[in-house]
């Protein structure tokens, strides 16, 4: 079992900046990737970013160079760097695990709000 809990969600503004966070606990030596996804309301759940075990990262196309994502192996955390942010960018960002049995992890997500 994987135990996600992200954090670092609230308000910005347009063009502000914000970082979220996953902390990972459990059975974590077997997730051979971490990823961020969102869903904003009213649409589907839709890739942000991954990172593989040895740092390999893949984004969205339409967020390379003002999302960045990261992770900290000491800490059992993943990091999403938001740059940039745009009012439609407002969603429910959630964190995931990739499991080597071929299961997959999910947070309860934190809640984005782009507006002024």
């Amino acid at each position: 079992q994987v135990q996600l809990v992200e954090s670092g969600g609230g308000s910005v503004q347009p063009g502000g900046s914000l970082r979220l966070s996953c902390a990972a606990s459990g059975s974590i030596s077997s997730l051979y990737a971490m990823g961020w996804y969102r869903q904003a309301p009213g649409n589907q759940r839709e890739l942000v970013a991954t990172i593989t075990s040895d740092g390999t990262t893949n984004y969205a196309d339409a967020l390379k160079g003002r999302f960045t994502i990261s992770r900290d192996n000491t800490k059992n955390k993943v990091y999403l760097q938001m740059n940039s942010v745009k009012p439609e960018e407002t969603a429910v960002y959630y964190c995931k695990g990739f499991h080597r049995s071929g299961m997959s992890y999910w947070g309860k997500g934190t809640l984005v709000t782009v507006d002024s």
